[in-house]
């Protein structure tokens, strides 16, 4: 089913700037939706603008914030609310803490890494969902992981954040279906965006990661199209695809103890 995208309708992208977020944006874009980035570098928002501009002819509108930060998703939201954007899509994309080790880390560094992946995703989407409900049909996009599928030793308070948004997303789509608001997650497995996720990848699974891992540009591309037709649960590649299957059917203590024992 192809969506019929009104002129004036934007998509707010929560940490549109580099790989998975980019990668959105421009999928957006493509399609003709007006663009609101928002990332905590605005040099590299201003060169993102001038090329989307440039190729899509789309309006695109940037903020430079600390989404962790609460006064942030405030100000963007009431920012939103008052010009009466036409909200018609939502993308919480911001994330971080995937190298972080929860018994080592300060606890500083764990309560900015749960500020930025579950409570921006959650307080933006409920100050926007008057927005949405407007402009429907309408819809949400949040970007998980495949690591939101199983528990991951030294990384679990990422993993442990991308699985509340896996549950969050199916929760908020069941509740939201009648107001014609469409609930995605994203849950990529590996996507070769920096040098050191790709020698992590590497490092981890050897000649299966390049089997495995998905550019941004498709994942980015997949998101939208599923999202647009109103898939929930959304896992880019076949490889991706069969082992988050596998990986769901699989006792916890198990996979908990094959990802403990793969090499850092």
């Amino acid at each position: 089913m192809k969506v019929t995208v009104p002129e004036s309708a934007y998509a707010l992208v929560a940490g549109g700037v580099r790989g998975i977020g980019y990668a959105i944006a421009e999928a957006l874009a493509r399609r003709k939706f007006n663009l609101i980035l928002i990332a905590r570098r605005l040099g590299d928002l201003q060169s993102i603008k001038a090329d989307l501009r440039s190729k899509y002819g789309v309006n695109v509108e940037l903020f430079s914030f600390d989404l962790s930060e609460e006064q942030s998703v405030d100000a963007i939201a009431k920012w939103c609310i008052e010009r009466d954007i036409s909200l018609k899509m939502l993308c919480n994309v911001a994330a971080g803490g995937g190298a972080s080790d929860y018994l080592s880390a300060p606890l500083d560094t764990m309560r900015y890494f749960i500020d930025l992946n579950l409570k921006s995703c959650i307080t933006l989407t409920y100050l926007l969902l008057p927005l949405l409900e407007k402009n429907t049909p309408a819809y949400i996009m949040n970007v998980s992981s495949l690591a939101g599928l199983a528990p991951i030793p030294v990384k679990n308070i990422y993993s442990a954040t991308k699985s509340a948004l896996i549950f969050f997303s199916y929760s908020l789509n069941y509740q939201l279906r009648k107001k014609k608001i469409h609930v995605s997650c994203l849950a990529p497995g590996p996507v070769f965006t920096k040098p050191e996720i790709i020698q992590e990848t590497k490092n981890k699974l050897g000649w299966l990661s390049e089997k495995i891992a998905v550019s941004p540009e498709k994942v980015g591309e997949i998101a939208v199209s599923q999202t647009l037709r109103g898939k929930m649960l959304i896992v880019p590649g076949t490889i991706a695809k069969l082992s988050s299957l596998l990986i769901r059917i699989m006792p916890k203590r198990v996979i908990t103890s094959i990802y403990g024992r793969s090499p850092a």
